[in-house]
């Protein structure tokens, strides 16, 4: 496992920040980003000195989704979308999760960082639920969690077109906290957890544990009708010549 994938960064006030950092990759979520990543997550969940946890990527890239190995082996059926549980990971943990997606977040890195309880966008970046653009219905609890950030109709376009927006076009149409030129989506990621980290841990995790309730049971309701959807789209016959016009 390549711890290196993913950074950890606590400071003296309880600002934790998780970092991908698979530049060459361009961050997409690869079985060993995917490793790291709940490594780090599941160190993140033990530390009592945390109050506030800031997920963030590249300048350019959150995350671009998953990696052309991973694609090819959904393809082939050696993994199942439901494989990938990520999501639950990050609605686990006990504190506020902020999402920094200042740069790109295709797929699967969007899917991550809606699971955020805050969430900042770039203007200038792409963002998209580009499943159905493979052949097969969105996964991660996407379906549901979308809703986060964009009103169901919105929701429903970015899942049935499979397009990117710019982070601009999304202005007056989502409910994403803050949509900020690039430069500024990290460093107001952190005012806002310093502000979040002056409160006490124990009123944090009460009021985190009391609102985070109801969207991890919409993931997991979400997990379990999309991996059936998953099963009827994978067994159709052309899926991995689809999948792979993507590659």
């Amino acid at each position: 496992m390549s711890i290196e994938l993913v950074s950890l960064a606590v400071d003296n006030e309880g600002i934790a920040v998780v970092r991908m950092q698979d530049e060459e990759g361009c961050n997409a979520i690869s079985e060993e980003m995917a490793s790291a990543l709940q490594h780090v997550l599941g160190a993140v969940r033990l530390r009592e000195d945390v109050k506030v946890v800031v997920i963030a990527g590249l300048p350019n890239y959150f995350s671009t989704g998953a990696s052309r190995e991973l694609l090819e082996k959904l393809a082939d059926q050696k993994l199942s979308p439901a494989d990938i549980v990520l999501p639950r990971s990050i609605l686990n943990i006990p504190v506020p999760t902020i999402a920094a997606m200042e740069g790109h977040a295709i797929g699967g890195g969007l899917a991550l960082g809606i699971c955020a309880d805050i969430v900042l966008i770039s203007r200038e970046n792409n963002y998209g639920c580009t499943f159905m653009n493979m052949g097969f219905t969105p996964g991660m609890g996407t379906t549901r969690l979308l809703e986060h950030v964009l009103g169901p109709a919105i929701a429903n376009e970015l899942m049935f077109t499979g397009k990117c927006f710019k982070g601009a076009e999304l202005e007056g149409r989502s409910s994403f906290n803050y949509i900020l030129p690039r430069a500024k989506v990290f460093p107001k990621a952190l005012d806002l957890a310093s502000r979040i980290a002056e409160k006490p841990r124990f009123a944090l995790t009460t009021l985190k544990q009391n609102i985070a309730h109801s969207r991890k049971m919409i993931y997991e309701q979400a997990f379990e009708q999309e991996a059936e959807m998953h099963r009827l789209t994978f067994a159709q016959p052309d899926i991995a010549d689809l999948i792979r016009k993507q590659l």
